[in-house]
C-alpha cells in the first residue's frame, strides 16, 4: 500500500487540483448546471442515481469483457499464425492495417443493418479495435526474441515448434501484455459506441438518454464510468502481467 501511494500521489494530487479549480470557476462565473455541471453535482447524482445506471453498467461490462476476450484470442491466434508462416504474414499484414483505417462510427451502422440489434454487431465492434493492437505488440515481441539464443537451439537441435514454445513465445510476453492494456482501454471505448447504435442497456445507453434530456451532470457521471472502468481494466491486466511473465521466466530456467 505504501509502493502505492509512493507512485500514485503525484497523479491523485493534481486531479484533485483540477477538480478544485474546476469546482471554483462554475461557482465563480454561475455556470449553468445543464452546461457544465461543477464535481460536486456530478458526485452527488452519481451517488443518489446509482440505481439508475447500475443495469446499465453491469451491461457494459459484461460486453466489454466478452468482447475483449474474443479480440484478444483473434489478436493472438492471428499473431501466431502470421509469425510461423511468413509468406502469409507478408500477404496479410497490408490488410491488418487497412482494416483499422475504416472509422468505427462508419463501420457500426452497416453491422446493425446486417446482423440486427443483438450482441453480434456489438462483439464485432469490439473486436475489430482490440484484436489489432494485440497482434501488432505479439508480432513485436517474437520479432525481438535474442537471435543468438535461437541460433543456440538450432545448434542444439530443437524443432521450430520447440523455439517457438521454449523461446519465441516466453520473450513475447511483455510485447503481449503491452497489447492487452491497449485492448482493455479500447474494448470499453469499443463498447460504449456500439451501444450508441443500438442497444437497450448499457452506458452508452444511458449517456444518450442523459444527453437527449440535458442532464448534463448524468453525461458526466457516464464519462467518469467509462474513464474508471478503463482504469480497472489497464490495473487488472497490470497485475495479470506480473504473474505470467514471471512464471514464463521460471519456466525457461
Amino acid at each position: 500500500m505504501g509502493t502505492v501511494w509512493k507512485k500514485g500521489w503525484r497523479p491523485i494530487t493534481v486531479l484533485l487540483l483540477l477538480l478544485i479549480i474546476w469546482e471554483g470557476a462554475v461557482r465563480l462565473f454561475q455556470t449553468p448546471s445543464w452546461l457544465l455541471p461543477a464535481p460536486s453535482l456530478i458526485i452527488k447524482e452519481a451517488i443518489q442515481g446509482y440505481d439508475r445506471y447500475l443495469p446499465h453498467l453491469e451491461s457494459t461490462i459484461m460486453l466489454a469483457i466478452t468482447g475483449f476476450i474474443i479480440g484478444c484470442s483473434i489478436g493472438v491466434l492471428v499473431a501466431v499464425l502470421l509469425h510461423l508462416l511468413p509468406g502469409v504474414q507478408q500477404a496479410v499484414y497490408p490488410l491488418l492495417i487497412l482494416s483499422q483505417n475504416v472509422p468505427i462510427i462508419v463501420l457500426a451502422p452497416l453491422l446493425v443493418i446486417w446482423f440486427g440489434f443483438g450482441w453480434l454487431p456489438k462483439l464485432i465492434v469490439i473486436t475489430l479495435v482490440c484484436f489489432f493492437p494485440v497482434t501488432i505488440a505479439a508480432l513485436g515481441g517474437f520479432r525481438h526474441t535474442p537471435t543468438e539464443m535461437k541460433q543456440y537451439l538450432l545448434m542444439a537441435g530443437a524443432s521450430k515448434t520447440q523455439i517457438f514454445t521454449k523461446l519465441e513465445w516466453p520473450h513475447s510476453l511483455p510485447s503481449l501484455f503491452s497489447g492487452f492494456k491497449i485492448s482493455a482501454t479500447y474494448s470499453v471505448m469499443g463498447a460504449v459506441i456500439s451501444e450508441w447504435l443500438g442497444a437497450k442497456m448499457g452506458i452508452g445507453v444511458y449517456m444518450t438518454l442523459a444527453s437527449s434530456s440535458f442532464r448534463t451532470d448524468r453525461v458526466f457521471v457516464a464519462i467518469f464510468i467509462i474513464m474508471i472502468l478503463s482504469m480497472l481494466f489497464f490495473a487488472f491486466i497490470t497485475l495479470a502481467e506480473k504473474w505470467f511473465v514471471r512464471w514464463a521466466r521460471e519456466g525457461m530456467k
